[in-house]
């Protein structure tokens, strides 16, 4: 069986959790800040937990993951 390719562009966007979950970052921080509350821009800056409905497409971006 040969090796899998890890998907580059999954393997920039999620890291796997201890749990076995994958992490995501927030969008809407690249620019126009000044119009965002500073609690908007707080929150965002946090990473978040993707959709268990999506877990399985990108356990198969991420085989090493």
């Amino acid at each position: 069986m040969p090796k899998l390719k890890t998907h580059s562009g999954a393997a920039k966007r999620f890291k796997k959790t201890a749990s076995g979950k994958f992490k995501r970052g927030q969008s809407k921080m690249r620019h126009i800040l000044t119009s965002k509350a500073t609690k908007t821009k707080r929150k965002l800056g946090g990473g978040a937990l993707i959709s268990v409905a999506d877990n399985p497409k990108v356990a198969r971006m991420l085989p090493y993951a």
